[in-house]
């Protein structure tokens, strides 16, 4: 089972964006949060997409009939996205969470993942990037959690730059991604839907498709909350700028990751990175540019 968190490309999924002073921190706080049919509009799924609290919720759910999702009505050149999610429980092997694009042929996209896993293993979160379709280039990251997510609802943030795209988790940030002049088109600049969805992912999503999913524990239900969308939504003709939240520049936002933050990140990057693309060797015989 994968689930596919709010990701960003030319149809974004993530579901994020925000302010100076509140993302210095790394904090939505103070930001207002969405009621369902403020921002977002339904993707597919029918009675699999379930809002609760007076449209401050969300649960989607996948069972053998489909899976569900999604989508911002707007999209966005920039911004911060988060949600407070929370998992499917117990054997969640091959469930997924994902997005779709508009450009189908040069697609830019930003993403959380998150990959089931049979029982008595835990849930995996990967990130990934993509720019001008250069799907073949995936800079895919994965790492285990210091908790289990399915347990209680917890934050998944993104914040993006015209330079610099930071995934926070529980406002820690745990990875961060700068633009370089060597990377050309491959770093996320079209405009982007936010994208929420769960589907069978069995043929790759748990040890590479050997464990698929087992509809005897469906339906697998996540559960969103806290929905914000903060940034430059851009019109859907002219891709010019329609509305942008808040008076700071984006690129101010590039300095947010504080001192201690930066701590919290290179520990958890010891501690529970399993997999970057960086140092794998059988993709990449030369390191892409922007690898350090």
């Amino acid at each position: 089972m994968v689930m596919k968190l709010p990701y960003l490309g030319s149809c974004l999924f993530l579901v994020f964006f925000s302010l100076v002073s509140i993302v210095a921190s790394g904090s939505g706080k103070g930001l207002p949060i969405l009621s369902f049919d403020e921002g977002y509009n339904q993707l597919f799924g029918d009675d699999n997409l379930v809002i609760h609290r007076d449209g401050k919720a969300v649960h989607l759910s996948l069972n053998e009939r489909t899976g569900s999702g999604f989508v911002s009505q707007d999209l966005y050149l920039h911004g911060y996205f988060s949600a407070s999610i929370k998992l499917p429980a117990d054997y969640t092997a091959g469930v997924v969470m994902s997005n779709g694009d508009m450009f189908e042929k040069n697609h830019d996209e930003i993403d959380f993942e998150f990959l089931g896993n049979i029982r008595g293993k835990n849930w995996r979160i990967q990130t990934n990037i993509y720019g001008n379709g250069s799907t073949s280039a995936g800079r895919e990251e994965r790492y285990n959690l210091w908790f289990d997510p399915a347990d209680d609802f917890h934050h998944y943030t993104i914040l993006w730059t015209a330079s610099h795209i930071i995934f926070y988790v529980d406002n820690i940030p745990i990875r961060e991604f700068k633009r370089t002049a060597e990377m050309g088109g491959d770093f996320p600049s079209k405009p982007m839907s936010l994208y929420a969805t769960i589907w069978d992912g069995s043929d790759w999503a748990t040890n590479g498709g050997k464990y698929r999913v087992n509809y005897k524990y469906a339906p697998y239900v996540a559960g969103f909350s806290d929905l914000v969308l903060h940034g430059c939504a851009v019109d859907p003709i002219e891709f010019s700028s329609k509305r942008c939240d808040g008076t700071q520049s984006w690129e101010q936002l590039t300095t947010s990751i504080t001192p201690s933050q930066r701590s919290k990140m290179d520990s958890f990057r010891r501690k529970h990175m399993t997999y970057s693309y960086c140092y794998d060797q059988t993709r990449y015989t030369v390191a892409p540019p922007e690898s350090v």
